[in-house]
């Protein structure tokens, strides 16, 4: 429970972040701060606008005066409602760029097949509202460059849940799977998040054939992997996940100036993504303050 609550916590760190920087102020740590909240909020009404009318029927217009500011200000900050989406689904690409992380540091294919089940159902809950966004308007995964990304990411997916050496019933329930996920998510928006992710968690086992001892409840918060005793590892392997105040001092200053992408800055300063996700908020959470080495 303590490892899952750990996964979620840097997801809610990065879901409030941006992936595009687009024309981002420079100038002083405050300024910057401010962007970073603007940015937010842009993307936090979009998103509820979104939902509430579907993609294509919102205009930046309405994002605009939903906020009280000019749509000016919403092009300052993103170009295009293509932007806004690339910067709302970047979160969860990230998310699922751990979720395969986690299955490959996993020796067993059936460990390796439960972890990125539980993981990626805790991705898909961590954003629950995108991912109905999503299913309101699928023409969208074939003009929205980042949620293709997604995309291609839940094809690898099909091929860890599917394990090796698949055959056409492991593929076909592979595929499956990934709808017993997602579907509900959608279909049951207003159900609590825990008792949604057991009762899909219960769902799956039965896919797989893998039914609960009677009288069990329908299923575990957060089991450590079906066909295997080994303990889950809290992360695969990859970039580093720390950074030190003089790496985390250059990732706000490289954001604020708009120069690069969040995905640019992790890869001039060896950190992964969700590392200078989690210390970009920081700096929005405590202004100047300088930061400390942190593990995730």
């Amino acid at each position: 429970m303590e490892e899952r609550g750990g996964r979620q916590d840097r997801r809610a760190e990065r879901n409030d972040q941006t992936a595009q920087t687009g024309n981002a102020q420079t100038g002083n740590a405050q300024t910057g701060n401010a962007t970073l909240d603007t940015r937010a909020r842009i993307m936090d009404v979009a998103l509820a606008l979104f939902c509430e009318k579907g993609y294509q029927r919102c205009s930046l217009r309405e994002i605009a005066q939903r906020l009280d500011l000019s749509k000016a200000a919403i092009l300052y900050h993103f170009p295009s409602k293509a932007h806004i989406v690339a910067a709302l689904t970047e979160p969860m690409v990230a998310d699922f760029e751990d979720v395969l992380a986690a299955a490959a540091a996993r020796p067993d294919p059936a460990g390796a097949r439960w972890t990125a089940i539980e993981d990626a159902l805790d991705a898909y809950l961590s954003h629950r509202r995108l991912l109905q966004v999503i299913f309101q308007d699928l023409t969208m995964l074939a003009h929205e460059t980042e949620l293709q990304r997604l995309v291609r990411l839940i094809m690898r997916m099909y091929e860890v849940v599917a394990g090796p050496n698949a055959g056409l019933s492991e593929r076909v329930r592979a595929v499956q799977m990934m709808a017993v996920l997602g579907d509900p998510i959608v279909m049951f928006a207003d159900v609590p998040t825990e008792r949604l992710r057991a009762e899909i968690l219960a769902g799956a086992r039965l896919l797989l054939g893998e039914r609960p001892s009677p009288g069990a409840p329908p299923a575990t918060p957060s089991p450590a992997g079906v066909g295997s005793a080994a303990p889950r590892p809290r992360r695969g392997a990859g970039r580093p996940s720390v950074m030190d105040g003089g790496k985390a001092a250059a990732a706000r200053r490289m954001y604020a100036a708009g120069s690069h992408s969040v995905t640019e800055i992790a890869t001039a300063l060896g950190v992964s993504r969700a590392t200078v996700y989690r210390h970009l908020r920081d700096a929005e959470d405590h202004g100047d303050e300088p930061i400390e080495e942190a593990q995730v």
